[in-house]
């Protein structure tokens, strides 16, 4: 029996896997398809980018360079400097590129440079092979070729039937899609809004390219994209989703669809990929059944507007996992393994909500367009791109966890040492982090016992941020904190909850 299985060999459910593989755990991964790569998940179609707190996450687990040199990107030194710098890229709301330079770097006090980038174009396929391999050395166990069709579980275990196949394990979380099987087998409602639009990616040949403009273009019948890569096209077609995965794509259809939200009479001659998508924004009720967890896309579901899919689903699994770990260990306190979804079900839900307003934004109609034109004019001042700038990079969220530091809750920053170590460098063992920037050395008493889950660093940096002691969990997020000069006050009880007892 393994401790956990995992259905769906995804980005989400891979770096769940080298998250519990790390903490020891034994771990088998059931993936449907027979073989990793499709052109589905290769450039241009498998095109995703990861925002800056899903990039931190591969810099903190010991990635980064991997993933860089998968993705076809060059290095990133570490900053000379120890003051935040301003960003180099905003992205976009409901089609508005916005501004760097009107990004106010004083709206959050608490950042630091790091080596991950801000932002980062890559492929699934570049993702899922640095966390594949990391798996493996990991000795995760992947299944290739398994079909799910049935799940029994009860208080010591979950069962997942694959045909005559039978893969005990002590937990299992679905991490399969959005129809995952999983959630539905387990019976996890999901409930949420109904769609606006139906969506066209593909790949086709165009007998006129010069018809359609580059970028993203938002019409009075709907919007498309023109790509950088030769024949990469998108749509909205803002049909109501009518029509579904069910149907059969074919040129003819494309193309009057093409012509109608382009407005041109532009030609396709052929087709090479094509799919359709919608704006169907759902969660499930709950991310948790009994020892059957959801995480990623099988938890919740929403338009690609934005591109924040896959950061949300990856920054489920950092959440989870250690989380998972240390109860499957008999080492999690009461109450850790349900924070999961305490903490992720509101984020998930905002970026719902971040997907809708876009969806409404840019449905065709006249108040709609009077409600672009003001949302323009708001996005472009600081105050509108930095709103927009937190919200791209996840530099908003903060987890409600009764703190009275405004630390408290949020990403720690990525401290930088005299050596020139960063703080994510400390963190690639998937331990906890007691942190004090002096010499006094008052917190390392509360972590003795509990070494194998949390480690103590006493030394200076050389930007504190007026800190003078940060408790970090393993996912990054500060459980406390205290400022340079103040009492620990509260530093063991947050230990205790988070960590636990002494062995």
């Amino acid at each position: 029996m393994h401790d956990v299985a995992i259905v769906g060999a995804g980005p989400v459910g891979l770096f769940l896997a080298c998250e519990l593989g790390l903490a020891g755990c034994s771990v088998l991964v059931l993936e449907r398809e027979p073989e990793p790569g499709s052109p589905w998940r290769t450039e241009p179609l498998g095109t995703r980018g990861l925002s800056a707190t899903s990039l931190e996450a591969f810099h903190r687990r010991g990635m980064l360079d991997q993933l860089l040199a998968a993705s076809g990107a060059e290095p990133v030194t570490s900053p000379e400097t120890d003051a935040p710098q301003p960003p180099h890229i905003v992205g976009h709301f409901a089609g508005t590129v916005l501004d760097p330079a009107k990004v106010e770097l004083g709206a959050w006090p608490y950042r630091l440079p790091t080596p991950a980038p801000e932002f980062l174009m890559t492929t699934l396929d570049a993702v899922e092979s640095v966390l594949a391999e990391r798996a493996d050395k990991l000795g995760v166990e992947i299944r290739r070729g398994v079909t799910v069709d049935e799940i029994a579980q009860d208080e010591q275990g979950v069962t997942v039937h694959a045909g005559v196949q039978r893969y005990p394990a002590r937990w299992l979380v679905g991490c399969d899609g959005g129809r995952s099987t999983v959630r539905k087998l387990a019976g996890f409602a999901f409930t949420g809004t109904e769609p606006l639009f139906t969506g066209y990616v593909m790949l086709a040949e165009l007998e006129d390219p010069e018809k359609l403009t580059p970028g993203i273009n938002l019409t009075a019948t709907g919007t498309y994209l023109r790509l950088e890569a030769e024949g990469h096209l998108g749509m909205m077609d803002f049909d109501g989703g009518a029509f579904d995965r069910t149907q059969r794509l074919t040129r003819e259809h494309l193309q009057e669809v093409l012509r109608r939200v382009s407005g041109t009479d532009v030609t396709l001659t052929g087709v090479t990929h094509a799919s359709s998508f919608t704006d169907r924004a759902m969660r499930a009720s709950t991310y948790r059944h009994g020892r059957i967890l959801l995480a990623g896309d099988a938890a919740h579901i929403h338009s690609p507007l934005g591109g924040q899919g896959l950061n949300l689903g990856l920054a489920d699994a950092v959440n989870l996992g250690w989380k998972l770990a240390a109860t499957t260990r008999g080492q999690a306190p009461d109450g850790v393994l349900d924070s999961y979804a305490r903490e992720r079900e509101p984020i998930a839900d905002s970026v719902l909500d971040w997907s809708r307003a876009q969806v409404a934004i840019m449905r065709p109609g006249s108040h709609t367009d009077a409600v672009q034109g003001l949302v323009r004019d708001l996005l472009a001042t600081e105050d509108g791109t930095t709103y927009v700038f937190r919200r791209f990079t996840g530099a908003a969220i903060r987890h409600d966890l009764g703190g009275e530091h405004p630390l408290v809750g949020g990403n720690a920053p990525d401290f930088r040492f005299a050596d020139g170590i960063h703080l994510g460098e400390l963190m690639a063992d998937g331990r906890g982090l007691a942190l004090e920037f002096g010499t006094e050395d008052r917190l390392r008493g509360a972590v003795e016992g509990r070494e194998d889950r949390l480690r103590h660093v006493g030394a200076p940096v050389r930007n504190d941020l007026g800190l003078g002691a940060v408790l970090i969990r393993p996912d990054g997020i500060v459980v406390w904190a205290s400022d340079r000069g103040a009492d620990p006050a509260g530093f063991e009880r947050a230990v205790e909850r988070w960590f636990g007892g002494p062995r």
